[in-house]
């Protein structure tokens, strides 16, 4: 081989693992198209359970109170407008500061508003959990309020334990007491009409009640019912409901995992007359598939109910990676399922990041916000109640329309250690013009960025580490 023809295979050679280099060392960019006319559901909103934090951050002062609902209900921060109060049933007098504290902690162990058959109602009970769902009431005027039930009062169960059976795997409401545990949930619904002027719009009796979670002597309240149990409930509370005059429905049920949720709705289906007695069909997605998401989905299309994901919290990881993943659930949860609402499970914990948007102390009164603060903040302050989902093929971008159309909304999530870019293009709307930015990141908590520049309704993100992205794009 001559020299000429050498120099000629070695410039090749070395040119091709330069452009291999330069191909491994950046991100090609992805092109997505996201479509005004795929449209899906309208949000109604965003929000959490009341308990526990309610009834522990309800005894603070005024002050530190009122700080907190804004953070919670504020247009501009986290921007939650629905809200679930839970019935405590109350535990046996004699288990206080004992199997509950030392499980999840003092907050656990819930006011009961009726010590025994006889007893008349204490409605002084649970005033910690009230005074922060009557300051809510205030603060939003588009408020939306869901009654819920972990466990009956102890007293109605066969254990004599709010926690469960002894046997988790047993109902532990006693069936000779499905009528009182009715009448207590009503007369609560009354009550708060007629008291506070709170209408809870749906009421649900049930809590992960498929699951062997609750026990005797466990950390939380709990009981489980099985699928008969539960319509046998059902039944007799939708009676009581249109008999009380209440516009209250019945939500249900509540199940920790999309299996269970679709084993229960399918009991519901071949019953007959069960899903003409709920309002709204409730899962929790602390786990689930894509495939079990559509057709959670499809139930509730062929309820013809509004479905809510209401309560879930992380599946792993830590610290900012943790708090992402939970992004990538919430966006396949609104892509694939398709809730009208999506609802944390706290707001606040005494340690950790992952389970709350911020860490207090019960005792001193104080807290801070956390990174799932702001990570949060970047999909509930932007993606507002009224605004129309887009289906999208990207798994990691959430897209919204403003119903008028004139504004989009779309959030850009990177839970990977490299740099990412992706141009979308916005179809069937209006020449936008002007477009905000905010990122949360490591560095970065819900940060205002320069602006890009919007070419032919063409965005690119350059997303980097662990981060989510959110643009507002408008005329």
């Amino acid at each position: 081989m001559n020299i000429v023809k050498r120099l000629e295979l070695v410039c090749v050679f070395s040119l091709c693992t330069v452009l291999s280099g330069f191909s491994q060392g950046f991100q090609t960019e992805k092109n997505v198209e996201i479509n005004n006319a795929n449209r899906l559901q309208k949000l109604e909103g965003w929000g959490t359970s009341l308990c526990w934090w309610a009834a522990q951050v309800g005894q603070w002062d005024n002050k530190e109170m009122n700080e907190i609902v804004n953070l919670i209900t504020s247009p501009d921060k986290l921007n939650m407008n629905i809200f679930r109060y839970n019935i405590g049933g109350g535990d046996d007098p004699s288990h206080i500061n004992g199997h509950m504290v030392k499980g999840k902690g003092k907050r656990a162990e819930m006011e009961g508003f009726k010590s025994s058959v006889t007893a008349p109602y204490n409605w002084n009970a649970d005033a910690a959990q009230r005074r922060v769902l009557l300051t809510l009431k205030k603060k939003r005027k588009d408020v939306i309020f869901e009654a819920f039930s972990n466990s009956a009062p102890y007293w109605m169960t066969y254990s004599g334990c709010s926690a469960g059976n002894e046997d988790a795997l047993k109902d532990n409401l006693k069936p000779e007491f499905y009528e009182m545990f009715c009448d207590y949930l009503v007369d609560l619904c009354k009550y708060y009409k007629k008291q506070f002027h709170v209408n809870f719009r749906t009421l649900e009796p049930f809590n992960e009640s498929l699951s062997n979670y609750w026990y005797d002597q466990g950390s939380q309240e709990g009981c489980h019912f099985d699928a008969r149990s539960q319509m046998n409930v059902i039944r007799m509370l939708y009676d009581k409901l249109r008999a009380s005059g209440l516009r209250t429905e019945i939500s249900a049920s509540d199940e920790t995992n999309l299996s269970h949720t679709l084993t229960i709705q399918h009991a519901y289906r071949d019953a007959g007359d069960i899903w003409n007695k709920l309002g709204q069909i409730n899962t929790h997605t602390y786990s689930g598939t894509d495939v079990e998401r559509a057709q959670v989905h499809d139930f509730s299309v062929q309820a013809r109910k509004r479905l809510w994901q209401s309560e879930t919290g992380p599946s792993g990881g830590k610290g900012l990676e943790s708090n992402l993943m939970l992004i990538q659930k919430m966006f396949d949860d609104l892509k694939i399922m398709q809730p009208v609402a999506w609802l944390d499970w706290q707001i606040m914990e005494e340690s950790g990041s992952e389970w709350c948007v911020m860490r207090g102390n019960f005792k001193t009164h104080e807290f801070t916000l956390v990174k799932n603060f702001y990570v949060r903040m970047q999909i509930t302050r932007f993606f507002k109640r009224g605004y129309i989902l887009m289906a999208c093929d990207a798994k990691n971008i959430l897209a919204a329309t403003s119903s008028s159309g004139k504004e989009c909304v779309v959030a850009v999530l990177n839970n990977s250690a490299t740099e990412q870019s992706q141009r979308f293009h916005l179809i069937g709307f209006p020449s936008f013009r002007h477009i905000s930015v905010w990122r949360t990141s490591d560095t970065e908590d819900c940060k205002r960025l320069s602006s890009p520049v919007v070419d032919n309704n063409s965005i690119i993100c350059v997303a980097p580490a662990y981060s989510l992205t959110t643009f507002v794009i408008s005329k």
